[in-house]
């Protein structure tokens, strides 16, 4: 293994990941993460882009954990309750999810959270919902400790090209293919 992977620089710096592919875990992948970054002390933002509503089982979890954790955490829904697909965006669609991405501009910024989580950004990039060279500035701009995960199918290459880490998530058998419709703490 190389060396510098061990400097202890290295650790304190906060990277960009990307969550991507046609299968499923990739929101449930950034909230371990964001599990895992909250029981070191870290402050985090979650941005959900595309996703509105608040019948997220997850949502449910982190509202009622303890109160500690609870003035580390921060989510925003940005998005109508909804899935978003290029023939039902609305006007009040877009508005929503520029709304939600100014707060996670300025969350990323300001450099008051360790971890930055836009989750489903890349299905706004990929809808025309948010302008990735923008998303592109924000990022290569962003305060050395801070780190973004952002997730979502269909992650731009710009994104991909930037980010330090790049996982793929691919489906290789669901139960969605059988019929089983989406499942109350299983997908939502």
């Amino acid at each position: 293994m190389r060396k510098e992977l061990f400097n202890p620089d290295f650790s304190k710096r906060g990277y960009i990941q990307v969550y991507t592919g046609n299968g499923k875990g990739k929101t449930t992948a950034s909230l371990g993460l964001a599990l895992r970054a909250l029981g070191r002390g870290w402050d985090v933002l979650m941005v959900m882009l595309a996703k509105g509503g608040n019948n997220y089982g997850e949502l449910n979890s982190f509202k009622n954990l303890i109160k500690e954790i609870d003035n580390k955490l921060t989510i925003i829904n940005a998005g109508l309750d909804k899935v978003l697909f290029k023939k039902n965006i609305t006007e009040e669609d877009k508005v929503e999810i520029q709304k939600g991405w100014d707060i996670a501009k300025c969350g990323i910024q300001s450099g008051e959270y360790s971890l930055v989580i836009l989750d489903e950004v890349n299905i706004a990039i990929d809808l025309g919902l948010i302008d990735v060279d923008e998303v592109v500035d924000v990022l290569k701009n962003k305060p050395d400790n801070v780190e973004v995960v952002l997730t979502g199918r269909r992650a731009h290459k710009k994104i991909i090209d930037i980010a330090h880490l790049v996982s793929e998530i691919k489906p290789v058998k669901h139960y969605w293919d059988i019929g089983v419709e989406a499942r109350e703490g299983v997908e939502f």
